[in-house]
């Protein structure tokens, strides 16, 4: 018979390796499902993952690639520092909500007027708005012990009934004659993010998300705030002996991801979505979940791993729209990586070891 037996120390071999092969156990999984479908499983894969890239439009794809990136990166980094210290904000989703709309709410309290400060000052409140989100868990946690998981899970639901009532109410455009939604902060070039290079997808979200990247690494490896989250994540006792203040890197983690996820939103409303609308909040602060464990928590891996993600995306609107493939089957297609990558994770800590039924 076969058992799983825990190893003294973590593979780095498997480490490595398991994204690889969560990646290549769901395209076959995800093939036999397109199979299932009625589709044909070969062509699936490849309008997926090789259209976006090399294919016939792919010069349209390559600049959405970084627009469906960005905010994935900007959440999963600011997931992993807590995640890393054993600190579990699964309510990015929520803190992305509040920074949109914070972010929004200062840009268009401005209307319509043009001033350059305006942008910055939206940048700002979107970035606070998802750390004031994010402090709530936080709090919660620190003072009355409260589970993070479940805080910040649920209040994913009141940012997306704030989110309706923004868009029916406060932020509502009022010359839109009754239908919901803000003003398109696309056309209110003072509160805009386009395109910094025209056809490349680039805007400052994109930017903001590489800078995350390079301060997240310098972080983690050149800073004593990083050894501290690393040591936290490891041996919690040893990190009380070493002087860590668990409350603070509560804070500073669950801060740090809540200001990111606002970031991200405000990049998002101010670019790709162009306004606050019921339907705004688009599974970003979920994904970037998975996106932070396929990149194995490192800022490197993130980066990488949000690409591979939003080739998920763009090669699965390409598949539904030439394949008329579902857009449920999609997404559980992007939830195998997940699951296979928990999965095949386990090879990390334990090795499978044949073992004789009578002696086991």
């Amino acid at each position: 018979m076969i058992r799983l037996e825990k190893r003294p120390t973590p593979s780095k071999a498997w480490t490595y390796a398991t994204p690889v092969l969560a990646v290549v156990l769901t395209m076959l999984a995800g093939g036999l499902m397109f199979a299932l479908l009625g589709k044909n499983p070969f062509l699936a894969i490849k309008t997926i993952f090789y259209d976006p890239i090399l294919g016939e439009f792919a010069f349209y794809y390559r600049g959405q690639l970084l627009v469906k990136a960005g905010p994935l990166i900007l959440i999963a980094i600011g997931l992993a520092m807590g995640f890393r210290a054993g600190i579990w904000n699964i309510g990015a989703e929520g803190q992305y909500i509040i920074g949109a709309i914070c972010g929004a709410a200062v840009g268009l309290a401005f209307y319509p007027a043009e001033h350059w400060y305006i942008f910055p000052l939206m940048v700002i409140a979107g970035a606070l708005g998802g750390l004031l989100w994010a402090m709530i868990p936080a709090i919660l946690k620190v003072k009355f012990h409260t589970n993070e998981i479940l805080v910040s899970l649920l209040l994913v639901y009141v940012a997306e009934q704030l989110l309706a009532a923004m868009a029916l109410g406060a932020l509502r455009n009022p010359d839109a004659t009754g239908f919901p939604g803000s003003r398109n902060l696309q056309q209110y070039p003072a509160a805009s993010n386009p395109e910094l290079w025209a056809g490349t997808g680039i805007h400052y979200g994109v930017v903001a998300a590489l800078i995350a990247v390079i301060f997240a690494y310098i972080l983690l490896s050149r800073h004593l705030t990083g050894f501290h989250i690393q040591l936290a994540g490891q041996s919690p006792k040893a990190a009380r002996f070493g002087g860590v203040n668990p409350t603070m890197l509560v804070v500073f983690c669950m801060g740090l991801s809540g200001a990111l996820a606002g970031l991200a939103g405000l990049f998002e409303v101010t670019g790709p979505a162009g306004q606050i609308a019921i339907n705004f909040n688009s599974g970003y602060g979920f994904t970037a979940i998975i996106v932070a464990f396929l990149g194995r928590l490192h800022p490197v891996g993130i980066l990488l791993a949000g690409l591979l993600m939003a080739l998920t995306y763009i090669g699965g609107e390409a598949a539904q729209a030439s394949l008329q493939i579902p857009a449920a089957a999609i997404q559980a297609f992007q939830g195998m990586l997940l699951f296979f990558l928990l999965g095949v994770d386990v090879l990390s800590n334990y090795k499978i070891k044949r073992v004789k039924e009578g002696v086991a």
